[in-house]
């Protein structure tokens, strides 16, 4: 569940978006569905409309990352470009080696032995050594610098040395053997690696390897979280009718894990006002509101939307739990998911429309499928998709109890969700796997 590089790119002149992700579709082989235009709605008409079907509702979400302004590169300090994408190629601006190094730690040599040991060595980081002449050798360390002349490196337990001194090899030398010769792994103005590469350890290290202090990369997609209503406490127990707000704490790290960078979090309880001056005033790329997303008398998000001329993409989804969820375009470079207050329903939110639409807009590939058959039956829904947690194992998924709307117990020890179509799955189906950012030692989690 990795994700792929692309094979050829633009330069960063050139560079948007919605090019890259094609680069990446292009690479990946799949198909380009069509998804029909989301219609306009009133955002009043919560239940006055027909939900959309899952996964169309994703591929609506990802589509919307494309159809946004372009975003510029920016230029990254390797310590800040982990979980980022390449938006310019990584062209070597060195020979990697920069010079003939030895391999091995032991004995460079010239000619044939038995050799004349030097008393001086040859350390890592020291100025280029003395030529060696036939018949002589000289102690070297891994990563130092290989004399002018030197026939072979002889490893340090490949050695011995007699009594006079000289050193003999206890097996054959080969020319050349164990150094590593300017330019084995590249040589300067080398393509390393193309647009749409994902910003991992490894790469990190490749660039400071090749001479980059900086790379050119994708910006961090920007989030904003909006935590809706008066009921809930961000400390202590629950009391008198309040309870422990679960999606505050939650959903930050998650988006960061997305590849997001969350820029606040703001509290506003059930505040009509305030949640129309905290939508209007946001720069961020993505707003997240918790809660709201129904029509009872303080659910407000829909009549927010409403006024301030938001276009819907998505008004409910054929899901449980968060069928109440949705997608809105507030503007040509910002769009706002609205996800259901439960926390169950809200981790399916932010899997379902967050997450396609931030993947798309940080230019990441789609993660490869995966689908596992289940170890036990799960129950569906009679007309709609239906996600449930699961433990993975080596060759099944093992759905997990208390996985209802409200509750988080199922998710908090689950490695995926599991994807159950309308009617519920039998034990040994095959079903599709929503991975998690932290399960499978993924590299997302890491990036944050």
């Amino acid at each position: 569940m990795t994700a792929r590089s692309v094979r050829t790119g633009d330069d960063a002149e050139d560079f948007d978006v919605e090019e890259v992700l094609a680069l990446v579709k292009e690479d990946s082989g799949r198909e380009d569905h069509a998804v029909p235009a989301p219609q306009s709605a009133p955002a009043s008409s919560a239940h006055a409309h027909q939900a959309t079907p899952w996964g169309e509702a994703r591929m609506i979400a990802e589509r919307a990352g494309r159809s946004g302004a372009r975003r510029a590169p920016v230029s990254v300090t390797l310590d800040a470009a982990l979980g980022l994408t390449l938006a310019a190629p990584l062209t070597a601006l060195t020979d990697l080696p920069s010079f003939d190094t030895s391999a091995m730690d032991g004995w460079a040599v010239a000619g044939p032995g038995p050799w004349d040991v030097r008393d001086e060595g040859v350390l890592a980081g020291h100025a280029e050594p003395e030529p060696l002449t036939d018949g002589e050798a000289v102690r070297i360390a891994t990563g130092a610098r290989i004399p002018l002349d030197t026939t072979a490196v002889i490893r340090s337990e490949h050695g011995r040395m007699d009594t006079q001194g000289r050193l003999h090899a206890t097996r054959e030398v080969g020319h050349g053997q164990d150094i590593r010769p300017r330019g084995q792994e590249c040589r300067t103005g080398d393509q390393l690696l193309p647009v749409g590469t994902l910003v991992t350890p490894a790469v990190l290290g490749l660039a400071a390897a090749a001479g980059y202090d900086t790379v050119t990369a994708v910006p961090r997609p920007r989030a904003e979280v909006l935590v809706l209503g008066d009921e809930l406490l961000t400390e202590g127990l629950p009391h008198d009718g309040l309870i422990r707000d679960a999606l505050g704490p939650m959903l930050p790290p998650w988006l960061r894990a997305l590849g997001a960078e969350v820029i606040a979090v703001r509290r506003l309880g059930d505040d009509a006002k305030a949640l129309r001056k905290a939508i209007t005033s946001s720069d961020a790329d993505l707003i997240v509101t918790t809660g709201g997303t129904a029509s009872g008398p303080v659910d407000h998000v829909h009549p927010t939307l409403s006024r301030i001329g938001a276009e819907l993409l998505v008004n409910g989804v054929k899901v449980r739990p968060g069928h109440p969820m949705l997608l809105a375009r507030i503007k040509d470079n910002q769009h706002l998911v609205g996800l259901p207050g439960n926390p169950l329903a809200a981790v399916s939110g932010l899997l379902t429309l967050a997450e396609p639409l931030l993947r798309t807009l940080a230019a990441r590939p789609a993660p490869e499928p995966l689908a596992l058959p289940l170890q036990d039956a799960a129950h569906g829904h009679p007309y709609d998709t239906r996600l449930i947690p699961v433990a993975l194992r080596v060759d099944s998924a093992v759905p997990l109890h208390y996985n209802g709307p409200a509750m988080l117990r199922g998710i908090a020890a689950a490695d995926a969700l599991a994807v159950v179509p309308p009617g519920g799955a039998r034990p040994g189906q095959e079903v599709e796997l929503l991975d998690l950012p932290w399960a499978f030692a993924g590299i997302e989690v890491c990036f944050t």
